[in-house]
């Protein structure tokens, strides 16, 4: 048989010449000889119905020819679940899991680690007797020390290339869906083990911790008057180095050594000078740990949108780290080597994905551990904390810097652990024999899984081919040379794709020189412009869907029709799409009106066009444009000028409400009347968006005081509230303005306030009343409402003023609801630079509070609504912190510490002229709402320094690790 290739030629080369109907015995033989089957928009769609002999249920070619054993079975091979020689064992990700299961491996080759931990006595009932481990009996780790155990003895000696971590997690009760601040939880976990190995009688294991990672600094006070140093020591576990504005390793930790002045109202008060004098504050290195965990905090919070975001800036370190210039005393050995990189892969600091490079101690060889995977860097692969970001626009990527031999830099690395250089390296740590019989038996059950996987493929492949030459013995039966044996239409069509296919090019050159041609009188057709730019483009997708469709098909039994409902849904899909040419039909199936969208291309372009679009719209140059689209746009233009007079003459009657200008106020009554009307301020803004832009916004045909009203027809609102938190849900009316208003709009509830004072009278005597009257029991219920809202929040937004200084620099703070007159203002403020939008929330006597931005209880009493703005005021020197009612101060102070470094036990904290001193109390009782502003003024402390080891390692986790195992210490 000659090759495919030259068939197909035959026979589409034939059919272009030869009309279908003269199609010849031959040549319907050669097509299907080589499996030209038809595609679901041809003459038949999956197979012919009726025509058991349609050749696209047969799929010849398949069966005839040689076929992959692989195609017999769905099953992989366990092989390749097998753990490779000299590799090391990957870690399930469960979920969101990655950030503990880096950990985990950086935390396994720490050998000293491992082996002390290997060293803690199982409390198995079972083992402790000697008598072994039931073989019928799965090992439940009862503690946390045990779960580690059995983690790392199986990624030490298991045979699976990956293990499950599910029972470390599941007893730390931590979210697999959720994913947590890896640098918390590597603090948390730190502690949770410390405590846990505090009880152990081996001081190898009891002590393990502290020898490994922690080290001691002192916080050292001197004073410039005597120069009286006082000193506090104290223990850490890492160092949390700020990565703003620097760009190596050692400009972060000399940053963090710098000194610091305390002066003015900072300043620190000395017992040897009994009063408060200027000093100096530093941090001093006294010892360092083995292994040295330096935390790069690139993860901060964002003020402007109240969460945490992600520096993305580059970072320089070196693999050898000289930490003897940073150290108090100078005659130790403090040369540290790199030992692990963890990264953060995503721009956000809420979703991502973390890795780790760490090298291995015993060959100094570097791997990158990405949970499951294991890769072992090396040559151009060795380039420590560098990783490609998830979707991250590539203009947005800065330049990597270039680095030296033996360094490196990372724009993800959010921990770098170093190694004290003297460190044993040769360490062999031997897996306990009760930890090994587990790994033992579950290796066994490992190779059960793997041979009955293995028999399963094997008998599936035996299947496979004894049906292989079943079908081959009958399709030589088959009588293939009889033409009644083939779907002709199915032939033919086959045919033609294969040839439009190859003369796609050929004929986009000459549709595209046809299209410079000018077409003169009626003989040209209307065609799509977007259609005409991607012609090219929606043929050769609709060609390949049909090759596919085909090819799909391919195997399928006659009569095999498709489910009904997966027939309905193909068809609703290719409804929706938009076809060739069918960007200018409008809605009502006509050649639509807007000739911007379609010009006129000559016969001859049309009919080349028509061979790849057959179904495609056909509009004749004279043919009219849609009747009714033109009646629409009629309409349309008289309805556009007719909102522009209903707008210039609304503007012309109400033209001081629509510039906001000489409006009355409740506050200072106007003398020339004693009467005002009330509207909501939502009707005042719509209407001047309105006249503004008559022919985008819809018109304001009615003013709906209903708003403003209770269920029972009562106002809503005292006069005392309407001239102070409430003056902003209204706009006041003069008595001449009501009138054209009335005459303008429909009313449905005229609200008035009437101010009644008798001659001579002292004006603040004057009685006012509305019209309706005030309701008091739904004012009551309101105001008890907004009362319980205030306390009973979750995660609100307040702010922490820091006061510098002693200065309490205080105007009346800007009214925080939005007010204002016209889409242009709204576009003017929002458009101003960062810094410019609003001006300084000015502190008062004790603290501020915002005004509440909506009452939710009155929400439900509107129809319409009434618009207030969720724009925060941006103020300098302030942090917004998210806080809930039930959390406690002292939880608040631990959040303030984190944002503005200062001690809990240092931290004077005010709102509204009001101390709040009561740590145990909640933020609800203390009377702080959403939107407050508490004072914070910074006092150095007295003498008492006791507390302070306590305070200073409170570390606040995130709000995913409340009730795990975590904090159960």
């Amino acid at each position: 048989m000659a090759p495919r290739l030259q068939l197909e030629k035959a026979a589409w080369r034939w059919t272009e010449t030869v009309p279908p109907e003269a199609v010849a015995q031959e040549h319907i033989e050669a097509a299907y000889r080589v499996g030209l089957e038809p595609c679901q928009r041809g003459a038949c769609r999956r197979n012919c119905r009726g025509n058991p002999n349609c050749l696209v249920g047969i799929g010849e070619h398949v069966w005839l020819g040689e076929i992959d054993e692989n195609s017999f079975h769905n099953i992989d091979d366990p092989n390749c679940e097998r753990r490779k020689k000299n590799a090391f064992v990957g870690l399930t990700n469960l979920g969101a899991t990655c950030y503990v299961n880096t950990f985990l491996q950086m935390w396994f080759l720490n050998l000293e680690l491992r082996q002390a931990l290997y060293l803690c006595p199982s409390t198995c009932g079972e083992y402790a007797a000697g008598e072994g481990i039931p073989k019928d009996k799965d090992y439940e780790p009862q503690t946390i020390c045990e779960h580690l155990q059995y983690l790392f003895a199986l990624l030490q000696n298991s045979k699976r290339r990956y293990i499950d971590p599910s029972g470390f997690v599941k007893a730390l009760g931590l979210d697999t869906g959720q994913q947590q601040d890896a640098q918390e939880f590597s603090k948390l976990f730190m502690s949770l083990l410390e405590d846990t190995l505090s009880k152990q009688k081996n001081p190898d294991v009891r002590n393990i911790v502290q020898k490994q990672f922690c080290g001691e600094y002192a916080y050292v006070t001197v004073c410039n008057q005597c120069g009286r140093e006082s000193k506090l020591v104290s223990k850490f576990y890492e160092l949390e180095l700020n990565i703003q504005g620097h760009k190596q390793l050692t400009d972060c930790i000399t940053e963090f050594l710098k000194e610091e002045k305390l002066e003015g109202d900072n300043r620190y008060f000395c017992e040897t000078c009994q009063s408060k004098q200027n000093a100096t504050r530093k941090i001093r290195l006294l010892s360092l740990p083995c292994t040295l965990n330096l935390q790069l905090m690139r993860f901060v919070f964002d003020r402007q949108t109240g969460h945490k975001k992600k520096l993305n800036t580059y970072i320089g370190f070196s693999e050898l780290l000289d930490m003897e210039p940073f150290m108090e005393q100078k005659n130790g050995v403090y040369v540290y080597e790199l030992s692990a990189v963890l990264i953060h892969r995503g721009v956000s600091a809420y979703s991502g994905h973390y890795i780790a490079h760490v090298k291995d101690p015993q060959t100094g060889e570097w791997y990158k551990f990405n949970d499951e995977d294991i890769e072992k860097m090396e040559g151009k692969k060795l380039q420590l904390g560098i990783e490609e970001d998830l979707a991250e626009p590539s203009k947005s990527q800065t330049r990597k810097p270039k680095c030296g031999k033996g360094t490196h830099c990372s724009r993800n690395a959010y921990m770098l652990v170093y190694r004290l250089q003297t460190q044993e390296k040769s360490l062999t740590v031997e897996v306990p024999a009760f930890l090994q019989e587990l790994v033992e038996r579950d290796n066994c059950k490992f190779e059960e899984w793997c041979n009955e996987m293995a028999e399963m493929r094997k008998q599936s492949v035996a299947r496979g081919k004894i049906k292989h030459e079943e079908v081959k013995e009958l399709y030589k039966r088959l009588p293939a040379e009889a033409v009644k044996a083939l779907c002709k239409d199915c032939v033919v069509e086959r045919c033609r794709i294969l040839r439009l296919k190859n003369q796609l090019n050929e004929d986009y050159k000459t549709v595209t020189n046809l299209l410079k041609i000018t077409v003169k009188g009626n003989d040209g057709f209307w065609v799509g412009k977007a259609s005409l730019r991607s012609w090219r483009q929606l043929a050769l997708e609709q060609l390949n869907e049909q090759d596919e469709d085909a090819e799909h098909s391919n195997g399928k039994m006659n009569g095999n029709a498709q489910n009904k409902d997966e027939s309905n849904e193909e068809k609703r899909e290719e409804e929706e799409e938009l076809n060739f040419n069918e960007d200018i039909v409008c809605p009502h199936g006509d050649l639509c009106i807007s000739e911007n969208d379609r010009r006129v291309v000559s016969k001859e372009a049309w009919e080349k066009l028509k061979q790849y679009f057959p179904k495609a719209p056909e509009f004749p140059n004279n043919k009219e444009c849609c009747s009714q689209c033109k009646i629409l746009e009629r309409e349309g233009e008289e309805n556009e000028a007719l909102h522009k007079m209903m707008a210039s003459e609304q503007k012309t009657s109400l033209q001081n409400l629509f510039h906001d200008k000489c409006r009355p106020c409740l506050g200072s009554w106007p003398q020339e009347t004693d009467e005002l009307y009330i509207v909501s301020q939502f009707f005042v803004e719509e209407w001047r968006k309105f006249v503004r832009r008559p022919t985008r916004c819809t018109p304001v045909s009615s003013v709906e005081n209903s708003a403003l009203l209770c269920p029972h027809g009562g106002l809503m609102f005292t006069y005392a509230s309407m001239t102070k938190e409430d003056s902003k849900l209204i706009a006041l009316i003069w008595p001449s303005e009501w009138e054209r208003i009335q005459k303008l709009f429909v009313v449905d509830h005229v609200i008035k306030i009437t101010r009644t004072q008798a001659a001579g009278a002292d004006p603040e005597s004057a009685l006012y009343t509305s019209e309706p009257e005030l309701c008091p029991e739904c004012r009551e219920g309101l105001l008890c409402q907004q009362q319980r809202d205030l306390r009973e929040y979750t995660q609100a937004t307040i702010y922490i003023h820091k006061v510098v200084d002693n200065k309490k620099v205080m105007k009346d703070a800007a009214p925080e609801l939005n007010v204002s007159s016209s889409e242009a203002e709204e576009e003017r403020e929002e458009n101003k630079p960062e810094g410019e939008q609003d001006p300084d929330f000015n502190q008062t006597n004790g603290g501020a509070k915002r005004q509440k931005i909506s009452h939710q209880s009155y929400i439900a009493y509107q129809k319409q609504g009434i618009r207030r703005s969720t724009r925060h005021r941006k103020v300098r020197g302030e942090k917004a912190l998210l806080v809930s009612a039930n959390q406690t101060l002292k939880e608040l102070k631990i959040q303030i510490m984190h944002a503005f470094s200062v001690a809990p036990f240092d931290q004077n904290l005010s709102i509204d002229g009001k101390i709040l001193s009561d740590d145990t109390a909640t933020l609800g009782s203390l009377g702080v709402i959403p939107e407050s502003v508490i004072l914070l003024k910074a006092d150095e402390p007295i003498a008492d320094y006791a507390a302070m080891d306590d305070v200073m390692q409170v570390c606040m986790p995130e709000e995913g690790f409340k009730g795990t195992g975590l904090l159960g210490h």
